[in-house]
């Protein structure tokens, strides 16, 4: 069965999974599904088990959730499908990079695999979306780059941003505004940890900029 057999809530589920330990070390909980699906636990408990007995994932009662080898290619299916969209509404229909992740919410469940296909092949197999996340190649394989949290950037190093999380859209524009956008060159002078700042210098203009920190969590970067 392809991930297009499955029901929509099935398919949000295991992206969920999947992403939840993409940037971070970690395994997705119950709770964790139900606070990023906006749920009861109850109810994200009661998902987890269907998705268990379609062999999907690997739950053991207040453990963590693994996914199976089906349930990570579901997965990653639908990561593909996702940050396709995106890309296409930004790069062919003119969105802006905040407002793409709803619509591409919606259409993900709608597309053909035939369709993502042609998707790819019409923006010329890209690599990543307009916020910086790695598009699965076709055969599933992941393209992680290897980044790290502005807020955590060594200090005095050029970095690169690659990537900006989009789960608030509001941050994504303040970043924007503020020039912060992907491949921006920095360096991070100073960590003023008890001020929860950080000290930023942009290296094409030796513009400075002093960042807060939850902006700066929300921004991954890689050393030059």
């Amino acid at each position: 069965m392809s991930v297009s057999g499955l029901s929509p809530v099935s398919q949000d589920y295991l992206k969920t999974i999947w992403t939840t330990s993409e940037w971070a070390d970690e395994s997705a909980t119950v709770k964790q599904l139900a606070e990023r699906m906006g749920v009861r636990p109850a109810t994200a408990s009661d998902a987890v088990k269907r998705l268990a007995a379609q062999d999907l994932v690997v739950h053991e009662p207040y453990g963590s959730i693994e996914l199976t080898d089906t349930g990570r290619a579901h997965a990653v299916a639908m990561v593909r499908r996702h940050r396709l969209i995106e890309t296409f509404l930004v790069e062919m229909l003119g969105y802006g990079w905040d407002e793409v992740h709803d619509e591409a919410e919606t259409l993900e469940h709608a597309v053909s695999d035939t369709m993502i296909e042609r998707i790819d092949a019409a923006l010329g197999h890209p690599i990543r979306d307009p916020h910086g996340d790695p598009i699965p190649s076709a055969d599933g394989t992941p393209h992680r780059p290897d980044a790290t949290r502005l807020s955590e950037a060594p200090t005095g190093t050029p970095v690169t941003v690659c990537r900006i999380s989009d789960a608030d859209p509001e941050t994504l524009r303040h970043l924007s505004a503020l020039g912060i956008v992907l491949d921006t060159e920095l360096r991070v002078d100073d960590h003023r940890a008890f001020a929860g700042e950080l000290e930023l210098l942009f290296t094409a203009s030796g513009a400075t900029l002093t960042l807060g920190r939850i902006a700066a969590d929300a921004v991954w970067v890689t050393v030059a």
